[in-house]
């Protein structure tokens, strides 16, 4: 993990931390095997947590902790399908939301078990779209808009033949509660309908960092690929 901008140093440093804490609680859970054919995705999101406590300690979250397999992966954060077991040649990805010291992190990534090719082209695609997005962002760090985001993350989709499912691509992320101080304002959303500029303060002239979140899906084979992480990381 690289943190390469600061809008305020206190704020990027804190959630520099905080997502390098995020990543470091993952990382672990690859190493360990987690993510493996036979498990439930209910039984997998109580091993993280387990994990993450005997890693960190007591931690809270600021959104649900997401781990869906198969069919699933074609579900969008607002759905709540039926508890899935991993299969063999799967693809199944997570969505955390980690709380370290009143500081979000946001962290998805897809895996996938087995060698199926278009699973592995899935995986492959929204991380790359990610990284796109990510390049774009900083190419154009004073002018990019919300809605650009969207529009670029909707594109990379097409591009590869997929859909992108989300209503959004990203939102804000910043000190615990962040969600009940914004609302659910488009405004606070990479929305198709904010113009916003993501480089603008918010209304008390504080700087504002984003979260870019991709989520594209094969509707015809079944199965979908997220992956998501703060813009200001490699």
């Amino acid at each position: 993990m690289t943190y390469t901008y600061d809008p305020t140093p206190e704020r990027g440093g804190k959630l520099a931390m905080a997502h390098a804490m995020g990543m470091e609680w993952l990382g672990a859970a690859e190493a360990r095997g987690l993510f493996r054919a036979g498990a439930s995705e209910l039984q997998l999101s109580r091993e993280l947590q387990a994990l993450g406590r005997e890693m960190f300690g007591p931690f809270k979250h600021w959104h649900k902790r997401i781990v869906r397999a198969g069919p699933n992966t074609l579900s969008t954060y607002g759905d709540d399908p039926p508890d899935l077991r991993v299969g063999e040649d799967d693809i199944l990805f997570v969505d955390l939301g980690p709380v370290f010291d009143n500081w979000e992190a946001d962290i998805g990534r897809t895996y996938v078990i087995g060698a199926d090719p278009h699973k592995a082209r899935m995986r492959e695609a929204v991380e790359q779209a990610w990284q796109d997005g990510r390049d774009y962002y900083r190419a154009n760090r004073g002018t990019v808009t919300a809605a650009d985001m969207y529009e670029l993350a909707v594109e990379a989709a097409r591009a590869q033949g997929y859909e992108y499912v989300n209503w959004h691509a990203g939102h804000l992320i910043g000190n615990f509660p962040h969600e009940y101080v914004q609302g659910e304002s488009e405004a606070n959303y990479l929305h198709p309908a904010n113009r916003g500029r993501l480089a603008d303060p918010d209304a008390r002239g504080r700087g504002r960092s984003w979260i870019y979140e991709i989520h594209f899906i094969d509707r015809e084979r079944g199965f979908g690929g997220f992956f998501e992480q703060w813009l200001e990381l490699d």
